[in-house]
């Protein structure tokens, strides 16, 4: 008994040392960054700083595993062509507003507070080229509403 226990126990030692070795040495996501405003219709203006998720291992990180994040980022994702887009929470520790915009730069649904970690699918019920996650609550906070216009480099209407 005592030796499968050792054995046991040098099996589970290696296979967590081989996933943290193989996890250590796999490169991190990078997300560059730039400013984002969101016009409301009623004519006021919120500043954001936000990370752009470009590509397929960026969009698939997005902001998982993430425990906090500043009530004036978020991170923007670029689809690149018009599409309906599913998003989830798998992974992700924080609620979050998700804000999705046509090609144009004009939110065209808000999903607010979706919970954290859950799988459920988030649809764009519609075609959109971008989504845009906030903190949770933030959209109500500022007044934010479908209709409002989101302006950034990255969206091609920045002024």
């Amino acid at each position: 008994m005592m030796r499968t226990s050792a054995k046991t126990f040098f099996v589970s030692a290696v296979m967590a040392l081989s996933l943290f070795v193989g996890s250590a040495t796999a490169a991190p996501v990078r997300f560059e960054k730039e400013p984002l405003t969101i016009e409301t219709v009623g004519g006021k203006s919120h500043q954001f700083s936000v990370e752009l998720a470009l590509d397929d291992a960026q969009r698939q990180q997005g902001l998982m595993l993430r425990r906090e994040m500043a009530p004036d980022s978020g991170m923007l994702f670029d689809f690149i062509e018009p599409r309906d887009v599913s998003m989830w929470m798998h992974n992700t520790l924080l609620p979050l507003d998700m804000l999705f915009i046509d090609g144009g730069g004009t939110i065209t649904h808000i999903h607010e507070n979706a919970e954290p970690q859950s799988d459920a699918i988030i649809s764009s019920r519609g075609p959109v080229k971008f989504v845009l996650e906030l903190n949770g609550g933030r959209t109500r906070a500022l007044g934010i509403k479908i209709g409002d216009k989101v302006t950034s480099r990255q969206i091609g209407n920045a002024k």
